[in-house]
């Protein structure tokens, strides 16, 4: 199955690194399920705003930096949230990262605070 971003996710993307730019591109082409970009670069304003809201615990977030993207899976015309679409996306970004050797962390592996949505340029490769 091959999904396509629109322009508003293409917009999304604008400001975010290049390596993880064509890690989402490649996924999207073979993920099972679709997916948009939710948000890339952030101000920190933005992140400022997020933090108090309880949507992020950090003002140190890779967003500020353009290392990180949200992504949602979008089924069927809507945006949706539940849990076990988040796992299938990761697999198709984690198997196009390899193939292009870029180092990417899924915030669904994380032990706390899982965040299926997120993906970041590991900090080792990418500081």
């Amino acid at each position: 199955m091959s999904f396509r971003l629109s322009e508003r996710s293409r917009a999304r993307l604008k400001g975010v690194h290049p390596d993880l730019v064509g890690v989402v591109l490649e996924a999207l082409a073979v993920s099972p399920i679709d997916f948009m970009v939710t948000e890339g670069l952030r101000s920190p304003r933005r992140q400022a705003e997020l933090v108090r809201a309880g949507a992020s615990r950090t003002l140190n977030s890779r967003h500020l930096t353009g290392h990180a993207v949200d992504l949602a899976a979008f089924v069927d015309g809507r945006v949706r949230w539940d849990w076990p679409l988040y796992p299938r996306i990761a697999q198709a970004m984690k198997a196009a990262a390899r193939r292009r050797g870029v180092p990417l962390v899924w915030g669904g592996d994380w032990p706390r605070l899982r965040d299926g949505p997120h993906f970041e340029l590991d900090r080792k490769a990418y500081p």
